[in-house]
C-alpha cells in the first residue's frame, strides 16, 4: 500500500491531489528529519505548533484512488491489485471505475498524472 500513498495535509487532513496541489508547489515543513507537505502556509504554521498531534491524527488516513476521499483505513474496503491490496472508500462505484483504468487512478493518486483538483489549486 505504501507505494500508492497520496500526500495528505497533516493539519486539515485534505488530500493534496484532490485539492490539485502538486508536490513541487506544496508548502513544506520538517519534523524529526521528515518532510511534510501542506495545502497552505496556514496549515504548516498550525502544524509547527504541535506536530505530534497532527501526525497522530492522520497516521491511519488513506485516500481513495477514484473519488479521492480521505478515509480512516478502518473504514475502507481493500481490493487486490497485482501484488498488493489497494484501499478504497466503501463505494462500489469507485471500485468498478478503478477496475476499468487501474493504472490511471493509481498514477493520479501519487501525483504522476496532473489533476487540477476541486478548487483549481486554491486552498484556504
Amino acid at each position: 500500500m505504501e507505494k500508492f500513498k497520496s500526500n495528505i495535509c497533516p493539519t486539515c487532513g485534505c488530500s493534496l491531489v484532490r485539492l490539485g496541489i502538486k508536490e513541487i508547489s506544496a508548502t513544506k515543513s520538517t519534523y524529526k528529519d521528515e518532510s511534510y507537505s501542506f495545502c497552505c502556509s496556514g496549515c504548516a504554521k498550525i502544524f509547527d505548533e504541535n506536530p505530534k498531534k497532527y501526525i497522530e491524527e492522520i497516521k491511519n488516513v488513506i485516500v481513495c484512488p477514484v473519488c479521492l476521499a480521505e478515509k480512516n483505513i478502518a473504514h475502507t474496503t481493500g481490493v487486490k491489485f497485482k501484488d498488493t491490496v489497494v484501499p478504497f472508500c466503501r463505494c462500489p462505484h469507485c471500485i468498478s471505475t478503478f477496475e476499468e483504468k487501474p493504472e490511471y487512478y493509481l498514477d493520479r493518486l501519487v501525483g504522476k498524472i496532473e489533476y487540477k483538483g476541486l478548487f483549481n489549486n486554491l486552498c484556504c
